[in-house]
């Protein structure tokens, strides 16, 4: 039975491999500092990020989420961004991206946000067909400017 549980400072050799697949499925290439100032933030309560792992009967990390929360225009609460989801790809198709997608609504409604979003490619067929079982696609399209 897939379990989830949170991210802790004695996981980044369990987190890593994941957070390497993530980051090669989106053909993404970050700076080692960059992914050891993302793990510190996902251990530390005050930075506001947060992190789960989904883990198998052994108790292997088989999938990781990270999310934050913003301040929002349209509501009187926060906004919950789901900003990573990964699925190790021999886990694909067992539930894992699923209740990893449910922990993270749980956990924004007990925390009072009015809902849960998250960007996914267009061409991710796999993931965009759990996507249309969980969520209701909000029909924006995303631009974006970079700034440095």
């Amino acid at each position: 039975m897939t379990t989830i549980a949170p991210i802790t400072p004695a996981d980044l050799d369990e987190w890593l491999p994941l957070w390497n697949g993530y980051l090669t499925f989106y053909e993404a290439a970050l700076d080692a500092e960059i992914t050891a100032a993302t793990f510190e933030r996902l251990v530390d309560p005050a930075s506001g990020i947060h992190g789960a792992f989904a883990r198998d009967d052994d108790g292997t990390a088989i999938g990781v989420v990270h999310w934050l929360t913003h301040p929002a225009t349209w509501t009187t609460t926060d906004y919950c961004y789901l900003e990573d989801l990964f699925v190790a790809p021999d886990a694909r198709g067992t539930g894992a991206g699923r209740l990893l997608i449910e922990h993270v609504r749980d956990w924004a409604e007990e925390h009072g946000s009015a809902k849960v979003y998250w960007l996914t490619a267009e061409s991710n067929a796999t993931a965009r067909a759990l996507y249309d079982r969980v969520a209701s696609h909000s029909g924006m399209i995303q631009y974006q400017i970079k700034t440095a």
